[in-house]
């Protein structure tokens, strides 16, 4: 099982950068509606395979996200 809310977490990142979906949208080459859909849709962002496996193995899946430090 995926822990994350990846539709809280992107939202709260989007506030922070002072972004909103539909810009977040457009600076990776899609639409505010798409990101918007597959946030909503958390296994769209993970493999489900993937997440399969390890919950046979008998694992959670937690993703942590690190702020890249700007050059």
């Amino acid at each position: 099982m995926v822990k994350n809310n990846f539709e809280v977490d992107v939202k709260v990142k989007c506030i922070e950068a002072d972004m909103t979906q539909a810009k977040l949208g457009e600076e990776v080459g899609t639409t505010g509606q798409y990101v918007n859909r597959l946030i909503k849709k958390g296994d769209s962002i993970v493999n489900k395979t993937f997440v399969q496996m390890l919950e046979v193995l008998g694992y959670d899946i937690q993703l942590t996200y690190v702020k890249r430090e700007e050059e």
